[in-house]
């Protein structure tokens, strides 16, 4: 703790005032003598700096600091007090802030004490109640074999070959080999440009005016044309624009599925036969739909926890997880292919308005977890989170050690350790219940 043993003394004035169940507001009082020493160690402080006509560095009397300086000596003292003094009366009152305090009343004169008040959120008392009787859906993980056969189809597609045609047009079910530019008809966006693309003319994931503008058309020609996008379009860079395109066709392209046999299995992967290859199919669906369905689950168990225990939430977690899932976003805009002059043009008051009551959903949800693991013993161990860090690690393509000196440092890993402690929670829920 900050200060000697006389700053450690009870305030002559300090009392607690409940604002709501998540809101505290202290008041706080510094006795003068607290005061004026640090007053004349800040005075010190100012004279070893202090440059004055008249005076040699060092040299300049304090009263003469303390005139001369007055409101930064004063506003020095309030900066290194307030902040002990705050500290020390919500530790004695075993009260533990989620917020900056907020200070008021602001009370400084010279031979007196120093007076404040502070506002500021703790956490609520949260009980949980009622979560030992929920259940939960069973996972059903069957496959059926039409689903196998369709993601055999897939495969098959994804191992199709495409060979030229000479001396035609092109016609429905025909692949253009071309390169393109894409040049916007706004100020916004840049141009698209591709080398070497594929289009299949008259495709059901091909853009009609692609189709339209192509077919007939011969290697070496060009052609030229406008797309306007719809809003919703599904890539969010083309979304609502309009671009000019000037395509060229280099060649024709017709493409051959492999057929379904042994040797396909073999170059699908390391297969013997066809029935290994449908049956790895198969246990690959059924593991995905068991996961899809798990976390169907979870997330009802979770709704239906946060349906039944009602209690405050502090704003303040509410804003700092209104910060992630903002921040989540414009990562995911950012991968997309969005620039940061578009991204600074975002009405970023409307966005986090739009994000606050998922927030504080997650929020809640995180604190009943948080009760219950403390209620059943649930620990999260170093191992775990080593695990954690190697996995970051790789993600990041850093060594571990540099990824936890990071996180260390961002204050990141105690996050980390109710993250998976949250999960060690919801998936003990989720056994006990399904």
């Amino acid at each position: 703790m900050d200060g000697n043993a006389s700053d450690r003394k009870p305030s002559p004035l300090s009392a607690t005032e409940t604002k709501n169940d998540c809101t505290r507001e202290i008041e706080v009082e510094i006795p003068a003598e607290v005061v004026t020493r640090e007053t004349g160690v800040v005075i010190e402080r100012f004279q070893k700096h202090a440059r004055l006509p008249g005076f040699r560095k060092g040299k300049v009397p304090p009263s003469v600091v303390r005139q001369r300086f007055r409101e930064d000596i004063r506003s020095e003292v309030v900066e290194v007090l307030v902040p002990r003094y705050f500290r020390q009366e919500v530790e004695k009152r075993g009260l533990q802030p989620v917020s900056q305090p907020r200070v008021s009343d602001l009370q400084v004169a010279e031979g007196q004490p120093l007076r404040f008040k502070a506002s500021f959120e703790i956490m609520p008392q949260v009980q949980v109640s009622g979560y030992e009787e929920l259940r939960a859906e069973k996972a059903d993980s069957s496959v059926s074999d039409q689903e196998v056969e369709e993601a055999l189809s897939r495969l098959r597609e994804q191992h199709a070959t495409y060979n030229a045609v000479d001396d035609r047009e092109l016609r429905d079910g025909d692949f253009a080999q071309a390169s393109l530019v894409g040049t916007p008809q706004s100020a916004e966006g840049k141009p698209v440009t591709m080398d070497d693309v594929l289009v299949e003319i008259g495709g059901a994931g091909t853009v009609r005016e692609f189709s339209d503008h192509l077919r007939g058309a011969r290697p070496g020609e060009e052609r030229r044309f406008e797309v306007t996008y719809p809003a919703d379009f599904s890539d969010q860079r083309l979304a609502g624009k309009k671009l000019a395109y000037a395509i060229t066709v280099k060649a024709i392209k017709q493409k051959t599925l492999p057929e379904l046999n042994d040797d396909f299995a073999k170059e699908a992967g390391d297969f013997q036969s066809l029935d290994e290859l449908k049956t790895r199919i198969r246990e690959q669906l059924e593991a995905e739909k068991k996961h899809t369905a798990e976390h169907a689950a979870k997330d009802k168990l979770v709704e239906e926890l946060v349906r039944r225990n009602d209690f405050p939430i502090p704003e303040a977690l509410v804003d700092r997880q209104v910060d992630v899932r903002l921040e989540r976003g414009l990562r995911a805009l950012a991968a997309q292919g969005m620039r940061t002059e578009d991204m600074k043009k975002m009405d970023f008051s409307r966005l986090r308005a739009g994000q606050r009551e998922a927030a504080l959903r997650e929020v809640k949800a995180s604190l009943i977890l948080e009760k219950i693991a403390d209620q059943e013993k649930i620990e999260v161990t170093d191992e775990e989170v080593n695990h954690e860090i190697e996995s970051l690690a790789k993600q990041m393509q850093q060594t571990p050690e540099a990824v936890r000196a990071r996180l260390t440092r961002d204050g990141a890993l105690d996050r980390i350790r109710n993250r998976i402690r949250n999960e060690k929670t919801l998936d003990f829920l989720y056994r006990r219940s399904a």
